[in-house]
This record gives structure tokens, C-alpha cells and sequence, in this order.
């Protein structure tokens, strides 16, 4: 009909981000007594530009689920790089069945409850002897890689009807320190032996042996902290697929790890 108002005209991904990011700087500028919108608000109007809405449900279950983490620092950090190994994704099933799923999965891993929450759990190493026993042995054939962390954290958020987004946290902060120390340790032993050898023989006019004498106190740290490295690395591999073999469980329906 000739009184109907135009369609509006979907905006380009550009326009959008244009659009959004002006919004958020106006309602900035309102202070903190302008009211915020509600999920369902931004829903709506995400829906009047053109935005899928179940894409934004699930923009929105990303951003409750997310974990912040902050910058690290540290010798450990320097020598062997960061902690915290994350993965995620949005899977079928409500949230709480998510939850029970993962806990199961943890559970096989060696895993206990330290936390529980409505929407969040968190577990550690089991410390009893049959636990370690079972990793020590390597029962089942797995290898048990996310008992390597000190802490893993499952955040679940509703992203739409009978969909659910997941992130799972691995906190390996533990081991990356106990292999800083090692190396270090080693490193230092590399040059407590080399100094002195290197003085004494330099005392006595041996140049050869003096060269020789630095071997220990530069090859020493500097293999120590590049193997450590490489180990660390790939237990943030392990322990990352873990986490996406966790995954796979709820998107997939696989069965529970073996042992």
C-alpha cells in the first residue's frame, strides 16, 4: 500500500559496527544513571537492523561465558610463556545438562569438585593414592593431561532454545612453575660449575681450557630453558585438546574416556 512505511534496508557489516560502537558511545556519555539495555532489548533492536537474533543470543551467551584473564608477568611467564588454556563452543542442550556432562568428563580425568555454581564449576587434581596410582600407570591407556592443572573452570551460558555455549578454562600455572624452577636450577648449576673453571684456568694461563670451562656456564641454561619450554608447550597442547575432547563429548554425544 502506498501509506505503508519502507522496509528498512539491512545495513552492511561496516555501517552496523558504525552503528553499535556510536550507540555505546552515547549511552556512554549518559552517565552512570542512564539505564542500560536489557539482553532482550538488544535483541530487538539488533533484529531492526538487520542482525539474526539467534546470532546475537549467541553473541550475548559468549560474552556471559567469557573469563577474563589478566596479563601475566613473571620469570615463569618469561622462560616458558602463559598459564591458561582455554576452549570453547556452543553446543546443543540446556546449560545445567552441559554442566553434569563435563563434571562427569573431569570426573575420568582425575578430576574433583572444588566449586559449584548455577551456572559455572570448577574442579582439581584428585590427591588420594589411587588417583595418582591411575596416572602413575596410565590406566586406561590416557594420560590423564588436564591433572596437570591446578585449577579447570567450566562457564556455561543459554545461547537460544535447547543451545548452550561452554567455555572451559585450564589453569597450568603449577606446572609451568615447577618447570621454570627445574631449569633454572639447572641452569644455575651449569654456571656454578663453568665460573669456577673457567677462573681457575684462566689463573693458570690455559686458554683451552678456559674456552671449555664456558661451555657449562652458556650451553647449560640455555638447553634447560629450551627443553622446558618445549615440554611446557606441549602440555598446553595435551591439555588443550582435553579440553576439546570435552567438548566434542557434548556436541557429539561420544562416550565417557576410557578407564
Amino acid at each position: 500500500m502506498a501509506n505503508e512505511p519502507p522496509r528498512p534496508v539491512p545495513l552492511s557489516r561496516a555501517a552496523l559496527e558504525r552503528v553499535l560502537a556510536r550507540a555505546a558511545e552515547l549511552q556512554a556519555q549518559g552517565g552512570d544513571d542512564e539505564p542500560g539495555l536489557s539482553e532482550a532489548q538488544l535483541v530487538e533492536i539488533a533484529g531492526e537492523v538487520g542482525l539474526s537474533r539467534d546470532v546475537v543470543r549467541q553473541a550475548l551467551a559468549e560474552e556471559r561465558a567469557r573469563v577474563p584473564v589478566g596479563p601475566e608477568s613473571g620469570a615463569a611467564y618469561a622462560l616458558l610463556g602463559g598459564a591458561v588454556v582455554q576452549a570453547a563452543r556452543t553446543v546443543p542442550g540446556d546449560a545445567a545438562a552441559a554442566l553434569a556432562t563435563v563434571d562427569a568428563w573431569m570426573q575420568h580425568e582425575s578430576l574433583t569438585v572444588m566449586r559449584r555454581q548455577a551456572d559455572q564449576m570448577s574442579w582439581e587434581p584428585r590427591q588420594d593414592f589411587v588417583s595418582a596410582l591411575r596416572r602413575a600407570l596410565r590406566v586406561g591407556g590416557r594420560g590423564f593431561h588436564l591433572a596437570a592443572a591446578t585449577e579447570v573452570r567450566a562457564v556455561v551460558a543459554a545461547a537460544g532454545t535447547r543451545r548452550t555455549h561452554v567455555r572451559l578454562v585450564a589453569d597450568l600455572g603449577g606446572a609451568r612453575a615447577k618447570a621454570a624452577g627445574v631449569a633454572i636450577g639447572v641452569a644455575a648449576a651449569g654456571v656454578l660449575v663453568g665460573v669456577p673453571a673457567f677462573w681457575l684456568a684462566t689463573n693458570a694461563g690455559l686458554v683451552i681450557a678456559a674456552a671449555l670451562a664456558l661451555v657449562p656456564s652458556l650451553a647449560v641454561p640455555m638447553a634447560a630453558v629450551t627443553i622446558a619450554r618445549n615440554r611446557f608447550r606441549a602440555q598446553r597442547t595435551r591439555a588443550h585438546v582435553a579440553l576439546e575432547q570435552a567438548l566434542d563429548r557434548l556436541e557429539y554425544g561420544d562416550g565417557p574416556p576410557r578407564g
